[in-house]
């Protein structure tokens, strides 16, 4: 292998040529401990910056293997670790002050993460080595190489980017964070056998900095989540932590439990806050998030309305049936469903890829979709309405089908009948309001009518068609990119994810474009249900993590920045694409 030595002569040869003249950098170069693999180099100084490995000996960053001994701990110490690195580059960049070229040139990116810890391919950690890997724009004054500059990016600043974040990490402070993520995944563990689908310990702090951000508010008036007595559960954790002051080896908070659940209250005093917690709950967060002691189960979704969205051979009877022209809703398609028909739509293809509960916020639900109140039951008659609302089903799916829902309500008292708890928000604390609920339903009973007539049934499942799924544009025989955090470019088609809110990195849109691909290529054949695709892909990613999803695979080579998709946004994306076509299947799931 050549050394960094050989590097930095290619580099002073190359100084002052072309921009293409870099790509005479790729490769691997050694220097002691450390190995550079230069994978791909960018094609000028305003694109893409280039795909860099930087591979340390574990003999020389000596990380403690207890921090990575099982799957979990591996997921945040990694996590932990690109963190780091992104740490050491702001912090070199900061004391350089100084451009370093056009466009990119002196950028060093490593694919970090926010308040959530997904699983990455930033950062991998093997017995014998630990590897990162970096986006670095590689200098250059217009389209002329800087060398000498390359040079000292390249075999010094990396190095010491690599040294000051790899090498010998704080035992104590890595620690805290892997036994945290740890403690919640353990929560998450028990929370099937506890009876409930999600957890908010005491003390959270559950307020966000701005609508645009995810980082915790930080306020003194911020009030601190505390769980009424009688919904009060303690959980034990795995590694004891310090609650107030004092080290507790378990933690108590609010459990939400299996069944239907009514989250009420007045505007402005926290509702739909706390189902954004729980929403979010579903990963989890670094230490000092605020959110870190809000569990939810895995298989929670979201659904909301989306006026516009594709639908594609969704059996959405239980919900609406009787269209007029006597379009069929056992198989229902449109390419500009209405907020009913869309959000109907979702909730059957969240049961169908495996949801084990539902969230929902009136706020962003279709009010037709969700309630029909008596009056105007009496001025439209049944036979003139397709829509069977949510609140005559939402008991339905939880006996029948074993789906929780979780629903924020602040304007319709009719789902008092439909509820095993309520919950209200008052000053943003919790206050479980259950039996006055129940009294008011007794008491003051609403004069709405029934109209559901058959009861909700086993869910269709369906198969997609390959021919449809094409990520070509023009002569690229694959074009597929996330150029959002909502929106993907596949092929000649967009993707729209505005309404998929529990994505939460811009690396798992991009991962799920790639799977999208990958999944055609390789699983959708005709016979496979859009299930067997998505268990397919989750074995994929448990056993070989996300490499493979790179359109241009080689093993060994930057892969790209990915995260890991839950399959539920991952459906989504599918049933989204416009070009879908699928075909439904005998196969139903209860």
């Amino acid at each position: 292998m050549p050394s960094i030595a050989e590097l930095r002569q290619i580099l002073k040869r190359i100084d002052g040529r072309s921009y293409n003249a870099y790509h005479e950098i790729r490769g691997e170069f050694a220097l002691d401990a450390f190995t550079l693999c230069v994978d791909h180099v960018q094609g000028d100084p305003f694109a893409t910056p280039s795909k860099l490995r930087l591979r340390v000996d574990q003999g020389l960053a000596r990380l403690p293997e207890e921090l990575f001994d099982n799957p979990v701990r591996r997921l945040a110490f990694e996590d932990f670790l690109a963190r780091r690195v992104h740490r050491a580059a702001r912090d070199d960049a900061k004391s350089r002050g100084e451009r370093l070229g056009s466009g990119k040139s002196g950028v060093v990116l490593v694919d970090a993460g926010g308040q959530e810890v997904l699983k990455r391919t930033a950062t991998v950690l093997s017995p014998g080595w630990v590897e990162v890997r970096l986006e670095v724009g590689l200098p250059a004054n217009r389209r002329r190489i800087l060398g000498r500059v390359a040079e000292r990016l390249l075999c010094d600043r990396l190095f010491a980017i690599a040294e000051a974040s790899l090498v010998q990490p704080p035992t104590d402070e890595a620690r805290h964070f892997v036994d945290c993520i740890e403690n919640q995944e353990a929560i998450r563990g028990q929370l099937s056998s506890l009876g409930l689908i999600a957890f908010v310990g005491n003390g959270s702090r559950l307020p966000r900095e701005s609508g645009a951000s995810d980082r915790p508010l930080v306020a003194e008036n911020v009030v601190a989540f505390e769980a009424p007595e009688s919904l009060r559960v303690g959980i034990d954790l795995l590694h004891p932590v310090d609650i107030g002051g004092s080290v507790c080896s378990s933690i108590e908070g609010l459990g939400v439990r299996k069944g239907v659940t009514l989250i009420v209250g007045g505007g402005y005093h926290g509702k739909s806050t706390l189902l954004d917690a729980i929403e979010r709950g579903v990963y989890p967060h670094i230490p000092g998030d605020g959110r870190e002691w809000v569990i939810s189960d895995h298989s929670l979704v979201k659904i909301r309305a989306e006026d516009g969205r594709r639908v594609e051979k969704v059996d959405i009877d239980a919900f609406i049936r009787n269209l007029p022209q006597g379009r069929s809703t056992t198989a229902f398609e449109s390419d500009d469903a209405s907020g009913s028909t869309s959000q109907a739509a979702s909730l059957v293809e969240a049961l169908e890829a495996g949801a084990s509960g539902l969230l929902l916020d009136e706020d962003t639900s279709a009010t037709n979709f969700m309630v029909r109140d008596a009056r105007m039951q009496a001025l439209i008659q049944k036979q003139h309405e397709p829509i069977t609302p949510f609140v005559e089903r939402v008991r339905e799916l939880c006996e029948a089908l074993s789906v929780s829902t979780v629903l924020v309500m602040g304007g319709c008292g009719d789902y008092f009948d439909t509820a095993d708890t309520v919950i209200a928000l008052r000053d943003f604390l919790p206050l479980e309001v259950t039996e006055e609920a129940r009294s008011i339903a007794t008491n003051a009973s609403s004069s709405r009518q029934k109209e559901a007539v058959d009861p909700v049934g086993a869910v269709a499942q369906r198969i997609p068609l390959r021919g449809s799924i094409d990520a070509s544009r023009g002569r690229k025989r694959v074009s597929i990119r996330a150029r959002a955090l909502d929106q993907i470019e596949f092929g000649r088609e967009e993707i729209d994810l505005r309404g998929v809110e529990q994505l939460v990195d811009r690396s798992q849109t991009r991962a799920i474009a790639a799977a999208i691909y990958f999944a055609a290529e390789r699983l959708i054949d005709g016979d496979r249900t859009l299930r067997d695709v998505l268990d397919q892909l989750d074995e994929l990613f448990d056993e070989r993590g996300l490499d493979e999803l790179d359109p241009c695979f080689r093993a060994g080579h930057h892969p790209g920045n990915f995260a890991r998709p839950r399959r539920f946004e991952l459906a989504a994306a599918i049933n989204r694409l416009r070009s879908l076509q699928m075909r439904q299947s005998g196969k139903h799931d209860s």
